[in-house]
């Protein structure tokens, strides 16, 4: 494989976000492992909620077609009411097994208290569920506002987590996939 190509796509539209921040600095990670590394800002995007009547809506299918030319895709999300964000939701809905099947994909999640692990849990269900290759390490960033400052991760044991994430993503980029998993047949959703 020539050098993989990881897309992260952070799941906040908040200008400052620490979300896009944790995000881009996984893709230095991936640029120092090897990669090349793009941002897709879903403020670029007009993705209304999905409607499945009206699935090729707007930006949608150019998203999925960088999505699906990936060869990783890391997904960043800050943690809203126990689980990831809406535009990070509506994004995934606009793709499917096309975009995800064998695809590798790692996870990030802050939040603004306590440990975002039910966001980080609730995106490997759905991707496991469009038969994704989910990295086993992930990041969880608790208390953004203390870990990160002015458009940097200020705590080294995160940053140097973030990095790894992006290096995981290079190092499995073209990982076997597995068996489908169980649950993806019955996803009619996704198809």
């Amino acid at each position: 494989m020539d050098a993989p190509h990881v897309v992260g796509i952070p799941g906040s539209l908040r200008e400052g976000s620490y979300t896009r921040t944790a995000t881009r600095r996984a893709l230095d990670g991936v640029e120092r492992a090897g990669g090349t590394a793009e941002l897709v800002d879903l403020r670029d995007y007009d993705l209304p909620i999905f409607d499945a009547d009206h699935d090729a809506a707007a930006d949608a299918p150019d998203l999925a077609t960088t999505v699906r030319e990936a060869d990783a895709v890391l997904l960043g999300t800050p943690m809203y009411h126990g689980s990831y964000s809406s535009p990070l939701k509506t994004a995934l809905d606009y793709c499917g097994f096309d975009e995800f099947e064998d695809e590798t994909v790692g996870l990030l999640a802050v939040s603004g208290g306590g440990f975002p692990t039910p966001a980080l849990e609730h995106l490997r269900s759905v991707c496991r569920a469009l038969n994704a290759w989910v990295i086993p390490h992930q990041v969880a960033i608790p208390k953004a506002y203390a870990a990160i400052d002015d458009g940097e991760i200020v705590d080294d044991d995160l940053d140097e987590r973030t990095l790894v994430l992006g290096r995981r993503a290079v190092q499995y980029a073209d990982i076997e996939p597995d068996p489908d998993s169980f649950e993806s047949d019955q996803n009619v959703g996704a198809e």
